[in-house]
């Protein structure tokens, strides 16, 4: 870092080997105001319900209307992505800070994204003193002089990140999920009040909420189309993803990286990482109430060798809401079957089959007539929808705050997940209090053993 360079500040040497306690000190902070006692994000002390009501927004800022900086953490595709939404989102916007665990990755976006914003270069702003590598990256890039993150790193390390970005009064994009594990959650949940409390945008990255077609359709259940919810089943069936074989120069911690989706501490499994989009669209069309419980049943048909991890490949999810309703989520990540990705709801005067990859949107009577049918614009992409919103309401000085919510939603995923690996029944109390943290004691590049593979009935709820 030079005197050369305006836009970044001092930044802290790189670490060598950040420790399990050092990765989660930035989320403790978001636990030390009053309102949010029982809410740590280390997970040391329980709940004994949800996290305490939310204290009162300060008032609206003032309109933003200077330039904003964007930093950018975690380089995969879906950080290019980000990268590339977020700069369309706002003429007035540069990318000015990159961070990742794995230098070529930072490489590979920076020049995707360089490429797709050519014929506004100036925007992508990125000189090597702000090109940041190693699992202290995230604090390097929030010290760089942003004014908005893009948190699109291993889901494991989203609840550090966000609680750094909101302690430096940062703006976020958050994807999802937001948490693999429940200290992650009330960490969250903490970072999301802070943030509501400093006037800062968060909005997290489900992104069928900002979806056209979702949004009426779903408006449509919320208005009564189908009379009372009966039931929701909701389906994320597909093939599995990427394996990318061990080789000779990567340490046990970078093969894990390199294959971070069949590994349970960094992904929360498919069902927490991928499958969560149905398990959020669940939970919207009853209005975001929670269960009572959760049964989940799950495993491994298919799945062996060393890139497969730990993961399943498959669970079948039953929600328990008050007053008997149930709910139920399936998901499957197997090659070679069929696929699918819809949502059925059923009322008492009707039922709702959505499905945003053919797309359907469709109510119809028991008797099957067709009574609404979404016939609005599709051609609007959900992905920079949901930078649009973010960006427009951070200059209105409203900015948008779903991160309870995103909380809320992925601990939906991380419950049926607790279900499945050990065999119970599990509350939503006993997972918003569970004490079981996957960070690892120690990230380096170096010796990763990897977990054993969940036995129900045999693993312990923790």
């Amino acid at each position: 870092m030079t005197s050369r360079d305006p836009i970044a500040k001092s930044t802290p040497p790189a670490a060598a080997n950040l420790s399990r306690r050092a990765l989660l000190s930035a989320a403790a902070s978001a636990a030390i105001l009053p309102a949010l006692a029982g809410c740590r994000s280390t997970g040391t002390e329980p709940l004994a319900s949800a996290p305490a009501p939310a204290p009162a927004p300060i008032p609206p800022a003032a309109p933003v209307t200077g330039p904003l900086r964007i930093g950018l953490i975690g380089c995969g595709g879906r950080g290019t992505g980000a990268a590339v939404q977020a700069l369309r989102a706002d003429k007035n916007t540069r990318l000015v800070a990159m961070g990742d665990v794995l230098p070529d990755r930072l490489n590979a976006c920076l020049n995707a994204v360089s490429k797709e914003m050519a014929e506004e270069a100036a925007r992508v702003d990125v000189p090597e003193s702000r090109r940041f590598v190693g699992f202290d990256s995230y604090q390097r890039v929030i010290d760089a002089g942003v004014d908005v993150v893009l948190l699109t790193s291993y889901p494991q390390f989203r609840p550090a990140h966000l609680a750094a970005a909101v302690a430096a009064g940062k703006h976020v994009f958050a994807e999802k999920p937001v948490a693999v594990d429940a200290p992650g959650v009330r960490s969250v949940i903490a970072s999301a009040r802070l943030a509501q409390q400093k006037n800062l945008g968060l909005l997290v990255g489900f992104c069928w909420r900002y979806h056209d077609g979702m949004r009426a359709t779903f408006d449509q259940l919320a208005k009564g189309a189908i009379g009372p919810v009966l039931s929701v089943h909701t389906t994320y069936h597909t093939s599995t993803l990427a394996r990318r074989p061990r080789k000779p120069e990567w340490s046990d911690m970078e093969f894990q990286l390199r294959n971070w989706w069949h590994f349970t501490w960094l992904s929360g499994d498919h069902i927490v990482e991928q499958a969560v989009h149905s398990i959020d669209r669940l939970s919207w069309a009853l209005g975001d109430r929670i269960p009572e419980r959760v049964t989940c049943l799950g495993g491994r048909a298919a799945r062996s060798g060393p890139e497969h991890g730990d993961v399943y490949d498959n669970f079948s999810a039953i929600f328990e809401y008050p007053g008997g309703l149930r709910a139920f989520h399936t998901t499957r990540q197997i090659d070679s079957c069929p696929s699918d990705n819809s949502d059925y709801v059923v009322g008492v005067n009707g039922r709702c089959e959505i499905n945003g990859w053919k797309p359907v949107y469709a109510i119809r009577d028991h008797a099957g007539k067709k009574v609404w049918n979404y016939t609005g614009r599709d051609d609007r992409d959900m992905y920079q929808t949901e930078h649009d919103e973010l960006f427009a309401s951070i200059r209105a000085g409203r900015p948008i705050n779903d991160g309870e919510r995103g909380a809320s939603s992925t601990l939906l995923a991380i419950m049926a997940r607790m279900a499945a690996y050990t065999g119970q029944t599990i509350t939503w109390e006993q997972a918003m209090n569970s004490q079981q943290n996957l960070t690892p004691e120690s990230l380096a590049m170096g010796p990763a053993p990897s977990a054993e593979i969940a036995i129900p009935g045999r693993t312990k709820f923790i």
